[in-house]
C-alpha cells in the first residue's frame, strides 16, 4: 500500500528534495497535497508533474490544476499518512500542531516549531500516539542510533563549523552576505545558511534534540566536524559511541524520514568508501567567536519563553543581514539586546508564544531601523 503523503514547503530546498526522492520511491508513495508561498509557476509545474489532489499557495487563484485547500484544512486531512513540514521560520508550528491533533505522523524539517513550542509539540505528540520523525541529518542520525534511551549517556551533535571555521572574529564582523552563503558542504536555503555562518542553527538544533529526545541539556554535546562525514553520535552509559556516517546529502535524511521505518534503495550520491574519506578531523567549537551556540544553550536551560524571544530575533536579524541593513555579527549583538530586556513567562501557552513571537519581532525590527 502506498503511504499518503503531503508536504507543506514544496517549492523550499527540503521540499524539492522530497518530491525528488517520492519521484524515484513512486511506487511507495501518493501525494495528497503540496504547499508554498509565493512561487507558484514552480507549485504549479510540481502539481503538474506530481498530481496531488490539494494545493496550498498564498494567492488562491494562483493554482491552476488542484483543488484548494488552506494549510490547516491539509493538516487535517486524514487521507494523510504523514505530513512532511518543510517550511521555514514561526509558519510550521500551527500546522505540525493541527497535524498531531488529527493523528497525523509528522516528519519534522522545521527547527522553529521546537524551539517556541518543545514541551506542547512534544506532549500533545505523546498524547496522540503521533510519531515526530526528524529530517536534520544531525536529529535523523540519532533517531538511527538510538536503541533505548534510558542507556545513553550523551549525544554528540556534529557541525561543519561553516563558512568561517577558519576565518578570525574580525572576519566575520567584515563578511559579506555572499561570503555568509558560501557554506563550504551543504545546499541549504538562505535563512538556515546564515545560521549556520553564525552557529545558531546549530544552537537550534541542541534545543530540538532536547525536546525531541527527552535529554537534559547537560548531555547534549557540539563538536565541529568539517568534512560532514558524521552527521552526529550517540554516548551510552557503558562507553560505547555509536555513529552515523554518510556524504553530505539531505536525500538520505529526508527519504529515512518520509518511509520510516523501512529502508529503500532511493536516492544515492556514490557509494561511502572510508579509504577515499581517508580523515576526519574534529574540535571543540570556538565559544568566543561562535557566541550564538552558548547563547542557545544558556536559553535552553532557563526555558520558558526565553527560546521564543531568541528565535524570532534571530530570524527578524538574519532577514535584516540578507536585506543589507546589518553587519553579520549585528545578529548576534541584536539578539543579545532582545534578550536582556525580555520578561520570561515561564510555561507559556500557544497564545502566550504567538504574542512574544510577534511582539520581539516588532521590537527587534524597531531597534534595527
Amino acid at each position: 500500500m502506498k503511504r499518503r503523503i503531503s508536504i507543506l514547503g514544496s517549492t523550499g530546498s527540503i521540499g524539492r528534495q522530497a518530491l525528488e526522492v517520492i519521484e524515484k520511491l513512486n511506487d511507495k508513495f501518493e501525494i495528497i497535497a503540496l504547499a508554498a508561498g509565493h512561487n507558484t509557476d514552480l507549485l504549479n509545474e510540481q502539481i503538474k508533474k506530481f498530481k496531488p489532489k490539494y494545493a496550498y499557495a498564498d494567492e488562491e487563484s494562483a493554482i491552476n490544476s488542484a483543488q484548494y485547500m488552506t494549510l490547516e484544512e491539509i493538516c487535517s486531512n486524514k487521507e494523510n499518512d504523514i505530513i512532511l513540514v518543510a517550511v521555514s521560520g514561526r509558519i510550521g508550528l500551527k500546522p505540525t500542531i493541527t497535524a498531531i491533533k488529527n493523528g497525523i505522523d509528522i516528519a519534522l524539517a522545521n527547527k522553529e516549531t521546537l524551539v517556541m513550542a518543545g514541551d506542547i509539540v512534544m506532549a500533545l505528540a505523546k498524547e496522540n500516539g503521533v510519531n515526530i520523525i526528524p529530517v536534520d541529518s544531525e536529529h535523523c542520525a540519532i533517531h538511527q542510533c538510538i536503541k533505548n534511551i534510558s542507556q545513553v549517556e550523551n549525544l554528540i551533535i556534529t557541525a561543519s563549523g561553516g563558512p568561517f571555521l577558519r576565518k578570525s572574529i574580525e572576519e566575520m564582523k567584515k563578511a559579506s552576505v555572499e561570503e555568509a552563503l558560501a557554506h563550504p558542504r551543504w545546499n541549504m536555503g538562505k535563512k538556515i545558511t546564515v545560521d549556520s555562518a553564525t552557529l545558531m542553527n546549530k544552537g537550534l538544533e541542541v534545543i530540538e534534540a532536547h525536546h525531541l529526545f527527552d535529554i537534559d541539556y547537560d548531555r547534549i554535546k557540539v563538536v565541529v566536524h568539517p568534512q560532514s562525514i558524521v552527521h552526529s553520535a550517540v554516548e551510552y552509559v557503558d562507553g560505547s559511541v555509536i555513529a552515523q556516517l554518510g556524504l553530505p546529502s539531505m536525500h538520505i535524511p529526508i527519504q529515512y524520514a518520509i518511509t520510516y521505518p523501512e529502508r529503500y534503495e532511493g536516492i544515492k550520491s556514490k557509494s561511502f568508501s572510508f579509504s577515499e574519506i581517508a580523515r576526519l578531523d574534529f574540535q571543540a567549537p570556538d565559544w568566543d567567536k561562535f557566541k550564538a551556540l552558548k547563547i542557545a544553550y544558556e536559553c535552553g536551560k532557563i526555558g520558558g519563553s526565553l527560546p521564543v524571544c531568541m528565535n524570532a530575533a534571530n530570524e527578524e536579524a538574519v532577514f535584516a543581514f540578507l536585506n543589507g541593513k546589518i553587519k553579520l555579527y549585528d545578529i548576534i549583538n541584536i539578539v543579545e539586546k532582545m534578550l536582556e530586556k525580555h520578561i520570561i513567562v515561564e510555561n507559556p501557552n500557544l497564545e502566550d508564544i504567538f504574542d512574544i513571537d510577534n511582539n520581539v519581532r516588532i521590537k527587534t525590527r524597531e531597534l534595527i531601523n
